[in-house]
């Protein structure tokens, strides 16, 4: 019979290891909050010293598993547990190590290595650690290959469908994008800069707290501020990647800029947007208005359409011209 020395239960924003000895520790937090990431890493010394460290994370969850497994997770388990599950990790012998079976995988479907992408390049954002662009790179062109294959309606579809949030939004952007791409007859070379952009665009959203990138109402203006940082800071959390192109870096600062100066951060005006942010805007708008939120239906791709119309001078015309196949068959 397993013997307990003593239990505690805390909550994370008051969890106090010091002075503390604990063989294990069972961590309830939702990863999907950054402040709770936050919380976890600066706790990390300390977590690191006990030998078997598990998280409970909800079925479904994978990019919480794949953040779990990030923070130093010796186990990941579905919740609700199993009590005789959990027991058994716990029990004399089965010392930590990682998962067993394929919840500790690399994702093998195209939507969910996005995602993981994306959360393993939120967390190197928060904690100031380096970012993977080959990971990045391999997961973009999972992408577009599923794009190329399966067409612009399964991908909508399917990321809909499985994930939610920014990191939905990112991969609508990148499917959109890309598909943008092959429409126009693009070489690989410029599909593979048009997903490594898309994949980056909202990097720096990682510093924005959940509660304005989730917010149901209209941002009041200290939050659309706090908002419209995010070029900036993905552009700052970027430039000192090893490889990273000149190319990639502007279309993460600049892909709110419009052609009459109206954007932001640095108010670029005519030729002063590069043709791969053109497109990378448009795909933007596109897909922030088609998304499923939990506070909004999608809006009908061929109203969608009708928006980017209507931003006469924003916009490159026959750019918008040439989206309209991928806005309304593809």
């Amino acid at each position: 019979m397993l013997e307990h020395k003593h239990v505690e239960c805390e909550l994370l924003s008051e969890l106090d290891l010091v002075g503390k000895s604990f063989d294990v520790i069972v961590i309830d937090a939702d990863l999907r909050v950054p402040k709770n990431i936050l919380d976890l890493k600066a706790l990390s010394n300390r977590l690191s010293h006990i030998p078997i460290r598990i998280f409970l994370v909800d079925r479904g969850t994978r990019l919480c598993q794949v953040q779990a497994l990030a923070l130093g997770a010796t186990h990941v388990l579905f919740k609700p547990v199993e009590p005789a599950l959990l027991l058994w990790h716990l029990s004399p012998g089965q010392s930590a190590r990682p998962l067993t079976d394929q919840s500790h995988a690399w994702p093998a479907d195209p939507a969910s290595q996005g995602a993981a992408s994306i959360a393993s390049m939120f967390s190197a954002v928060l904690s100031g650690g380096p970012i993977d662009l080959r990971n990045v790179r391999q997961a973009g062109e999972a992408i577009a290959q599923s794009v190329a294959e399966h067409g612009l309606a399964d991908w909508l579809n399917t990321v809909r469908r499985h994930h939610e949030g920014t990191y939905q939004h990112c991969l609508l952007v990148t499917g959109i994008a890309v598909d943008f791409g092959l429409s126009l007859g693009m070489k690989p070379l410029d599909i593979e800069r048009l997903h490594t952009a898309a994949m980056f665009h909202d990097i720096g959203k990682a510093r924005v707290p959940l509660a304005i990138l989730d917010k149901p109402g209209k941002l009041d203006d200290s939050e659309r501020a706090l908002i419209e940082t995010h070029p900036e800071v993905g552009y700052e959390a970027l430039k000192s990647t090893r490889h990273i192109t000149p190319e990639i870096l502007d279309a993460v600062r600049h892909h709110h800029e419009y052609l009459d100066g109206s954007g932001y951060p640095d108010g670029l005006c005519g030729d002063s947007i590069a043709d791969i942010v053109r497109m990378l805007t448009i795909s933007d708008i596109f897909a922030a208005l088609i998304e499923q939120r939990a506070y909004k239906r999608p809006m009908p791709r061929d109203n969608a359409y009708d928006v980017l119309r209507s931003m006469k001078g924003r916009l490159e015309k026959p750019l918008v011209d040439a989206f309209r196949p991928v806005a309304l068959h593809r």
